[in-house]
């Protein structure tokens, strides 16, 4: 693995994306072994809200060696952190077909290991995360926020459309100690 001089920012936005994160969700069949999997179509969808939210993209660049073809995925964060790692296939037959075949492989297991999602055996409904309530820690850095930065909470509740800090989403924590810090740092 590959990665800038600092990742501080990029694991803080991975870890933030990581908790909106559904599964992709298995619904492409493969009639040679008569399974379903996860395509690279599913595998891009649970990601790609999550990751824009938190400032985090990806990019992947075809890649071969000898007899191998494969895909260098990097992934990056508004700051300009990344972190970078090759996957290469062997290539059983020397044509554009299984080679364009083995990218998509690869590019879809590149994916899914980097960005740490799991796939899942049932409708896109249930590969959706849901998150009713946040954390005691969550809500001790916001109510400490909202008392450094001299906010008015029944303001600050009404804003969020809440009758507690507890009763926030995962989302909407996240929004409000964004915002709070912003107010905090001017």
């Amino acid at each position: 693995m590959n990665q800038s001089e600092s990742i501080n920012k990029l694991a803080m936005a991975l870890v933030k994306a990581q908790s909106e994160m559904g599964g992709a969700v298995k619904d492409a069949k493969n009639p040679f072994f008569k399974s379903n999997y996860a395509d690279l179509t599913s595998v891009i969808k649970a990601i790609k809200e999550p990751f824009a939210n938190n400032g985090l993209a990806y990019i992947q660049f075809p890649i071969n060696a000898d007899k191998a073809v494969g895909v260098t995925t990097r992934i990056i964060h508004e700051s300009g952190e990344w972190l970078e790692q090759a996957y290469l296939l062997p290539l059983v037959k020397a044509d554009p077909q299984s080679a364009g075949s083995a990218l998509t492989y690869a590019r879809r297991y590149a994916l899914v290991a980097m960005a740490g999602i799991p796939t899942v055996d049932d409708d896109a409904e249930s590969a959706m995360i849901r998150v009713d309530k946040i954390d005691e820690a969550t809500i001790d850095i916001i109510a400490s926020l909202i008392e450094e930065t001299e906010s008015d909470m029944a303001k600050f509740l009404k804003a969020f459309n809440v009758a507690s800090i507890g009763k926030m989403t995962m989302t909407q924590a996240q929004k409000a100690v964004s915002m709070l810090e912003r107010k905090n740092a001017q």
